[in-house]
């Protein structure tokens, strides 16, 4: 049985829960369960906080992972990364005072209040920079007023947090991070594991794009097939009116606005956008 952790709370908890649930998982429901096991699939869950998660399965104590690329860098363990779930995004960034201009190289000698301090130490290391890194449990925001620290180095998601501390983001961030799919290093992903992969990419994949539908005139189905060529070609099928054909084609949803806008230009008649329940591409 394959050992998977999962966020048992926080930004990352809710969406990781229901993809699993979409992937055709047992879910805990309402409940507060730590671990789950689902015996028609052969997967056991554990609910387990965020941040220790990349320590449990680099010791191959749970087999996969959900967790934020920068949490699992602060962990101070190695993983491989297996699958990035284009959710949870954010930047781990060095913020100070507006208007006082900071950069980088200002931090050497300063004191640093770091949400993920292993980040910023190792950092520190690698740029050859000597600064005192002062550990805090809760919001570091505050820090800098109550003279505590003279930066800080946090997640940064919209950056309101930062602007209502009367702060501003500087340098580049320090990780991009996202929730991502993580496994012990130096051990390869078994067969079970490529299916559990698999699912969960399928639910990202609907997420991600939808199906158009659209009847077009034979002499402009090439310009069509070059808007929406779909992923290996769009599907064509005749049509009862002469001379037309009926198209399908997966398109990003992103752009999906646009190109049934570019499809109305070339005379496309009944255009139709589907949401995609699971989509193994």
């Amino acid at each position: 049985m394959i050992k998977i952790a999962v966020p048992n709370k926080g930004s990352l908890s809710e969406m990781a829960v229901k993809i699993l649930s979409e992937a055709g998982y047992k879910s805990r429901g309402m409940t507060k369960a730590l671990n789950i096991v689902d015996e028609a699939n052969g997967v056991e869950f554990f609910f387990l906080r965020p941040k220790d998660i990349a320590i449990y399965v680099a010791k191959g104590l749970l087999d996969l992972g959900i967790t934020g690329r920068d949490l699992a860098a602060d962990s101070r363990v190695k993983v491989q990364e297996l699958l990035p779930l284009g959710f949870g995004s954010s930047t781990f960034r060095y913020a100070a005072p507006q208007g006082q201009n900071w950069k980088v190289e200002d931090l050497d000698g300063k004191r640093i209040a770091p949400s993920y301090p292993n980040v910023v130490r190792a950092y520190l290391t690698e740029h050859g920079m000597k600064a005192e890194v002062i550990r805090l449990d809760g919001a570091v925001e505050i820090s800098i007023k109550l003279g505590v620290a003279d930066v800080i180095a946090d997640v940064v998601s919209t950056g309101n947090t930062l602007r209502q501390h009367g702060l501003e983001p500087f340098g580049e961030p320090l990780i991009d991070s996202e929730a991502v799919v993580i496994k012990r290093v130096d051990t390869d992903v078994t067969e079970d594991e490529q299916v559990i992969l698999k699912r969960i990419q399928g639910i990202l994949n609907a997420y991600n794009y939808l199906m158009i539908d659209y009847n077009i005139h034979k002499d402009n189905l090439d310009a069509a097939t070059n808007i929406t060529p779909g992923l290996t070609g769009p599907t064509v099928s005749p049509l009862a009116r002469e001379d037309w054909v009926a198209a399908r084609a997966m398109v990003p949803k992103k752009q999906a606005n646009q190109l049934m806008d570019d499809l109305s230009k070339l005379g496309a008649e009944a255009i139709l956008a589907s949401e995609l329940r699971i989509a193994r591409i």
